[in-house]
C-alpha cells in the first residue's frame, strides 16, 4: 500500500537523472545521503535547486530526498530542480490548473516545468571536437 503524503518526480538535465521524493517534514533536503550544502559547495546551484520551493512557498513544508546520478553538478541541480518541481506539481494535482493559486500557473510562469533539453552535441569526424576544425597550416 502507498503513502499518500509522499509525492515523486523525475528530473532530466543534460545527461544526469534526479529521483526526487517529497514527505511532510521540515525543510531538510538531502542529496545521496548528504546534506545539500554539503553536496553542492557551491551556493548559487543550492538556489538554484530550492527556486521551486520559495517561489511556491512550501520551503519549509517539506523534506526532500533526492537520488541523483550522472553529468556534473550544474547538471544535477537541474535535475533535481525539475524533479522537485515535478514533485510540487504531484502534491498540488487536485487544484484546477487554471486557479491563480494553483502550482502548475505558479512555477510555469517562472519557467520550471520546461526541462532545459540542451546536451553536448557529439563529436563529427575530422573535427577536434563537435565544430572546432583542426588548426589550417598553409605549409
Amino acid at each position: 500500500m502507498a503513502n499518500k503524503n509522499i509525492y515523486t518526480g523525475t528530473g532530466r538535465r543534460k545527461t544526469s537523472v534526479a529521483r526526487v521524493t517529497l514527505t511532510p517534514g521540515k525543510g531538510k533536503i538531502t542529496i545521496n545521503g548528504h546534506d545539500v550544502e554539503e553536496y553542492f559547495t557551491d551556493k548559487l546551484l543550492v538556489l538554484n535547486l530550492c527556486q521551486p520551493l520559495e517561489v511556491t512557498k512550501t520551503k519549509d513544508m517539506f523534506d526532500i530526498t533526492v537520488k541523483v546520478k550522472g553529468g556534473g553538478l550544474s547538471g544535477q541541480a537541474g535535475a533535481t530542480r525539475l524533479g522537485i518541481t515535478r514533485a510540487l506539481l504531484a502534491f498540488d494535482a487536485t487544484t484546477p490548473s487554471d486557479s491563480e493559486n494553483s502550482f502548475r500557473k505558479i512555477l510555469k510562469v517562472e519557467g520550471f516545468i520546461t526541462r532545459d533539453a540542451r546536451k553536448k552535441e557529439r563529436k563529427k569526424p575530422g573535427l577536434k571536437k563537435a565544430r572546432r576544425a583542426p588548426q589550417f597550416s598553409k605549409r
